[in-house]
C-alpha cells in the first residue's frame, strides 16, 4: 500500500536545501581543517560560520514548517521497527541541523570572537568563556561522526525506498507526486 498525498513545495525546499548545505558545510570544515593557519583558512573559516549560522535560521525554518504541517507518512507501510528507525534518524538529524550550528557560535563566543553571517554581526567579540569554547568545540567535534552515520543511514534508507520497496518516496521528495 503507498500512501500518495503529495508534498508541500516549502517541504521538498527546506529538505533538499538543509540537506544539500550541511554536506556542504561538511566538506568545507574537512577541508579547511587540514590547511595551514593562514588568510586563506582564516577565509573559509569566516565562510564556514556564516554558512553555519544560516543552515541554523533555515534549520529553525524546516523544524517550525514541520510543527505546523505535522509528521509526513512515509510512503508506504513498513515494518514497525523501520518505522520507528526513520522516526528516530529523522528527529536525531534534525537536532543536528540545531546542535552543529549552536556548537560552533558557542566555540565562536566562548573564545571572545563573537558571531557573524557574512559580516553582519549576530554577536559582538567580547571576553573569552573558557568553558563554553570548550563545550562547543567538543559537542561540534563529537557530531561530526555521529551525523555522518546519521546521513548515510538516511541515504541508504532512500535507496531502500527506492530499489527495494518500489514505493514513490523519492518521487515524493523531489516534487514528482
Amino acid at each position: 500500500m503507498f500512501y500518495k498525498k503529495p508534498l508541500s513545495l516549502q517541504t521538498i525546499v527546506l529538505h533538499w536545501t538543509t540537506g544539500l548545505m550541511f554536506i556542504a558545510i561538511f566538506i568545507l570544515g574537512l577541508y579547511m581543517v587540514e590547511l595551514p593557519k593562514g588568510p586563506d583558512k582564516f577565509e573559509l573559516i569566516g565562510l564556514h560560520k556564516s554558512l553555519g549560522a544560516l543552515i541554523l535560521i533555515i534549520a529553525i525554518t524546516r523544524i517550525v514548517w514541520r510543527i505546523k504541517e505535522g509528521a509526513i507518512k512515509p510512503a508506504s507501510i513498513g515494518s514497525a521497527w523501520q518505522n520507528r528507525l526513520a522516526n528516530i534518524i529523522h528527529g536525531l538529524l534534525m537536532l543536528a541541523t540545531l546542535t552543529m550550528p549552536l556548537s560552533g557560535i558557542a566555540m565562536s563566543v566562548g573564545g571572545g570572537r563573537g558571531a557573524d553571517i557574512f559580516g553582519w554581526q549576530l554577536i559582538a567579540k567580547g571576553d573569552s568563556i573558557p568553558w563554553l569554547q570548550e563545550l562547543g568545540s567538543m559537542v561540534h567535534g563529537l557530531s561530526v561522526n555521529i551525523i555522518i552515520a546519521l546521513l548515510t543511514l538516511h541515504i541508504l534508507g532512500a535507496i531502500k525506498h527506492q530499489i527495494i520497496d518500489r514505493d514513490n518516496t523519492m518521487a515524493r521528495m523531489l516534487g514528482r507526486i
